[in-house]
């Protein structure tokens, strides 16, 4: 039998798509196994007092069936954010300190938290370097099933805000606080915690707004983690 030029590509055609399928696979589970599914330290859940109808969300979440899914992040990301300094629109908090936000206490007891006075307010976390920023992991007062107003998430390398910002999350879905259209949905405090993909957004600093609640016109913060590399 005779083999011509056209018949000895085939095998070669084959075998160069067995390789380049090979070193696809390899890299798809390499991915895969450096990632890690993201554990979050939950605090006990608490509510207390007589709850009150959470009105004025259209466009709040319902609520969740089971358990929250696995939230996967690259093996080398780790918490950033812990004991960074905490910076706020308020500078006299009305109830608390600054720094509740980044001792790693998610308790929604009286001492966990920080209240800030009314309308649009903001905490700022220095994470001292620039990073690559994966997941934020936030809880307001979480004690009373509660909704906050514009919760806004950004990151920026400048610590102003003026330029070069990233919003990861916003449901203020009015541009009630002038910072843009927010899609994401309202949700309903719990102490799960509110879990952001980042999507690797670049910055040193994150800044969470909020502008009151579906229980009164305070804002509170207890926790802010920041996951990045």
């Amino acid at each position: 039998m005779i083999f011509t030029p056209k018949d000895m590509k085939k095998p070669i055609h084959s075998l160069l798509l067995s390789v380049l399928t090979g070193v696809f696979l390899f890299a798809l589970s390499s991915a895969q196994a450096a990632d890690k599914v993201l554990q979050l330290e939950l605090p006990k859940p608490k509510f207390s007092g007589t709850p009150v109808p959470i009105k004025g969300f259209p466009h709040l979440e319902k609520k969740r069936q089971g358990a929250r899914p696995d939230f996967r992040i690259p093996s080398d990301v780790e918490l950033v954010s812990e004991g960074k300094e905490v910076t706020s629109s308020d500078d006299w908090p009305i109830i608390g300190e600054l720094e509740f936000l980044t001792d790693g206490d998610k308790d929604a007891d009286e001492g966990y938290y920080v209240e800030l006075a009314p309308e649009l307010q903001w905490v700022q976390i220095d994470l001292e370097t620039s990073r690559e920023v994966f997941a934020v992991a936030l809880w307001h007062y979480h004690s009373q099933a509660r909704a906050y107003h514009d919760v806004i998430v950004q990151v920026s390398d400048d610590p102003e805000f003026g330029s070069g910002v990233t919003t990861v999350f916003n449901n203020d879905h009015d541009n009630s606080s002038d910072l843009g259209r927010g899609s994401d949905k309202a949700y309903v405090e719990s102490y799960e915690g509110k879990l952001i993909d980042a999507k690797g957004a670049k910055g040193r600093y994150v800044r969470f707004y909020s502008k009151g609640n579906s229980t009164d016109t305070m804002n509170h913060y207890i926790e802010a983690q920041v996951f990045g590399r």
